[in-house]
């Protein structure tokens, strides 16, 4: 009796001269493991073809991987949210696989292992994370991104208080659209990046790796997906490229700035040197401590705390400055991470108190705290100093 075609979790697909076995997994399931590695075994394709991108392939294979990053790059490049994002799903994974006994991505591990074992070819046919995480989060309004941070947010509470109701509905799904499902419901932009744009993408993949024969391993989600859009002509690059930023975004991140100097001015000459004078104080006071405040909470190291109180003015005044970068670049001199701090990452980020205790997430901590506190900061001073000039 063939696996492949009495497992209701196969299917057999055909494109051009290629056959595809197409697994349907569930991400968190013992059962998935061994029936990837049966079929593969079984079939002996050409090519093993699994739900992951490059990033996440070295996350899994590369148990080095975080010994050789750059702290500091990754806050210049402004992807400190991005990395702290990525490690908070990671988190969530993995205190899911230690509940059900399973390795995260156990199941893509085993289909690589088994595809090397015969020879085949491993084809990587998930898009970037990266890139799906970005998409999201530009063709999200400002509600929204709220609402994905505190489910993020969320998401750090103990495994224990996820039910098996929940855990049987991530069987069927990845962590991401696990922990978004419900925020999806609402937005269905969200709906369409994370899982139909990704069905699109894995079938056009899929069905253009080499070789004749090739076995799939995808989650059991998006087996339908997959099937739906098999014989439809997808546009690659279109799925590859981002968005441009919103409109809003645009008008908030230039006109907020240039409207606070206007009224600085207006003070100034509507209302005298004083009346300016305290405008601009409230503005530093608002920013400085609210900034410094994020800090704090970060647990940031004191030159940090200062450096955010003193930057947090100018920066949100500036909008290619951020003060939360230069707040991280400055923990990132005074705390530099050490090698064990790497090391110890993949555990650290298990629990809440890891993220503040590792170096490493602490920097990214205090990265988004002193944003937040700043941004609150320029909520908080304008009604100040509209208060003063009336």
């Amino acid at each position: 009796m063939s696996l492949k075609d009495n497992n209701p979790m196969t299917h057999t697909l055909q494109f051009e001269d290629k056959e595809i076995i197409l697994i349907g997994t569930a991400h968190v399931s013992k059962e998935s493991v061994e029936l990837v590695a049966s079929v593969i075994e079984e079939v002996k394709p050409d090519t093993v073809a699994v739900e992951l991108c490059a990033s996440r392939f070295d996350s899994l294979r590369q148990k080095n991987k975080w010994q050789n990053m750059d702290i500091i790059k990754v806050i210049r490049d402004k992807k400190a949210f991005l990395l702290l994002a990525n490690l908070m799903l990671a988190s969530f994974q993995k205190r899911i696989a230690q509940k059900l006994d399973v390795k995260p991505g156990e199941e893509m591990i085993k289909a690589i292992e088994a595809g090397e074992a015969i020879g085949a070819h491993i084809h990587l046919a998930d898009r970037d994370i990266r890139i799906t995480l970005s998409r999201t989060w530009r063709l999200m309004g400002l509600k929204d991104k709220f609402k994905i941070l505190f489910q993020l947010l969320l998401s750090m509470g103990e495994v224990e208080d996820i039910s098996e109701e929940d855990i049987e509905k991530m069987k069927q799904t990845d962590v991401l659209e696990s922990l978004l499902a419900e925020v999806g419901q609402s937005l269905p932009v969200l709906k369409d990046v994370l899982i139909t744009e990704r069905d699109r993408y894995l079938a056009n993949k899929i069905r253009r790796a080499p070789g004749k024969k090739i076995v799939a391993a995808v989650g059991a989600g998006h087996v339908p997906g997959i099937k739906q859009f098999w014989d439809q002509e997808i546009d690659m690059a279109k799925l590859e490229e981002l968005p441009p930023k919103g409109k809003l975004v645009s008008f908030l991140k230039w006109g907020i700035p240039i409207s606070i100097i206007a009224l600085f001015i207006a003070g100034f000459f509507g209302g005298g040197i004083d009346t300016g004078r305290d405008m601009i104080g409230w503005w530093i006071l608002a920013n400085g401590v609210l900034a410094g405040l994020g800090a704090l909470i970060a647990l940031a190291h004191p030159l940090t705390i200062l450096s955010s109180v003193l930057a947090a003015p100018l920066t949100s005044l500036n909008p290619m400055l951020a003060a939360g970068w230069v707040s991280g670049l400055v923990e990132a001199f005074s705390r530099r991470p050490k090698v064990l701090d790497l090391e110890r990452l993949p555990e650290d980020i298990l629990s809440v108190k890891g993220f503040w205790r590792n170096k490493v997430t602490r920097i990214l901590l205090v990265v988004a705290f002193t944003n937040l506190g700043s941004t609150l900061g320029t909520l908080v001073a304008i009604p100040l100093m509209l208060n003063v000039w009336s």
